[in-house]
C-alpha cells in the first residue's frame, strides 16, 4: 500500500509540475521546437530546473545503502545505442513535434484536452500494442 500511495503522490506531482511548467500546452511545446522560427525557449529553464532536481536528488538518493520502498536498487540499463532505441527516439520526437504532446502532458490534459489529445493517446497505446505483439521483450 505504501508503494501505491507513494506512487500516486509522484504521479500527482508530476502532473502538477507539467502544467506549471506549460509543458501541457501542445503550442508552447512546438514554439520550443522550432528553433527556425519563432522560437520560445521557456520550456529549456523548466528542463533545466528538472535535470537540476533530479541531480540533487539522485545524489542523495544514492548515498542511502537501499531504497526506501524496495529491497536493492535495479541494476543499470544497458548503455548500448542500437536501432531499436534510435528508431524508438525518432518516432517519440516525430510525435512529439507533430502533435506537441509527449505520452505524460497527454495524459495530464486527457480529461479536458479535446479530441485531438484523445486521438493522439489512442494512436500512443495502440502503438505500444503493435511494439508488444510484434517484439519479443527481453526476459
Amino acid at each position: 500500500m505504501k508503494q501505491v500511495l507513494t506512487a500516486g503522490v509522484a504521479g500527482l506531482l508530476f502532473a502538477l509540475g507539467l502544467g506549471v511548467g506549460g509543458m501541457t500546452d501542445p503550442a508552447k511545446v512546438v514554439g520550443f521546437l522550432d528553433v527556425a522560427g519563432a522560437w520560445d525557449p521557456s520550456l529549456a529553464f523548466v528542463m533545466a530546473g528538472a535535470l537540476g532536481s533530479y541531480a540533487l536528488a539522485r545524489g542523495l538518493i544514492l548515498r542511502r545503502a537501499a531504497p526506501v520502498l524496495a529491497d536493492a536498487f535495479p541494476g543499470a540499463p544497458s548503455a548500448s545505442v542500437d536501432g531499436r532505441l534510435v528508431a524508438g527516439a525518432v518516432l517519440f520526437g516525430v510525435g512529439w513535434g507533430l502533435s506537441g504532446y509527449c505520452p505524460g502532458p497527454a495524459l495530464v490534459v486527457l480529461p479536458v484536452g479535446g479530441l485531438t489529445v484523445a486521438l493522439f493517446v489512442v494512436g500512443m497505446v495502440a502503438g505500444m500494442g503493435v511494439f508488444r505483439a510484434l517484439v519479443k521483450q527481453p526476459g
